[in-house]
């Protein structure tokens, strides 16, 4: 009985060998600017603004620095998802790193920032960079 369950598993493995693969990743498109919003909790207002990766740009006591910003073909679901450091500067002018992760801007409450004053969440990325390169 354990010989033929065994070789039912063998059969159904080998199988499964033989079946011809279909590439299970969509494309991902390497974008050079990312799309972010952030939110000042004081205010209310709610702010958009673009980053080139591997550059830095500061929101309020908050520097953003996306690392990645990834889209897919227009064949493809839409998903877009970004690699992000943001820093916090403290009263004391000390940088402390709050956040290092993927941002996913189709679930922006599963990867945002979450700050006490601010909060920050990646809303897309540009395959045309408009903000000029930093000197």
């Amino acid at each position: 009985m354990r010989l033929a369950s065994s070789a039912a598993r063998l059969a159904a493995l080998l199988a499964l060998a033989c079946v011809p693969s279909h590439s299970a990743h969509a494309a991902r498109i390497e974008n050079p600017e990312a799309v972010f919003s952030g939110l000042d909790k004081i205010t209310g207002r709610i702010t958009s603004f673009e980053v080139r990766i591997n550059e830095t740009v500061q929101f309020g006591a908050l520097q953003v620095t996306p690392r990645a910003c990834f889209t897919r073909t227009q064949e493809e679901a839409p998903k877009t998802d970004g690699f992000v450091e943001v820093d916090e500067i403290t009263l004391d002018r000390e940088i402390r790193r709050i956040f290092t992760g993927w941002m996913f801007a189709d679930s922006p409450g599963l990867n945002a920032v979450e700050h006490p004053v601010y909060d920050v969440w990646l809303k897309d990325c540009k395959t045309d960079a408009s903000v000029p390169p930093a000197q």
